[in-house]
């Protein structure tokens, strides 16, 4: 047996599911796009380094 409430709540909870695995893939986005800055960020700051050790007199 159904009632008049189980469509509109099963409609309910795949449009909740949706907009949880929307967000989920826009953190997950972030995360790359944070790892990827901060891997490029260390290693620009290496090749400062080696510069600088390189050409110190």
């Amino acid at each position: 047996m159904t009632t008049a409430g189980e469509p509109a709540a099963s409609a309910g909870a795949q449009a909740a599911e949706r907009r949880r695995l929307e967000q989920e893939t826009k953190d997950e986005r972030k995360v790359w796009y944070f790892l990827a800055y901060f891997l490029f960020g260390i290693h620009f700051v290496a090749f400062v380094m080696i510069y600088a050790v390189r050409h110190a007199k």
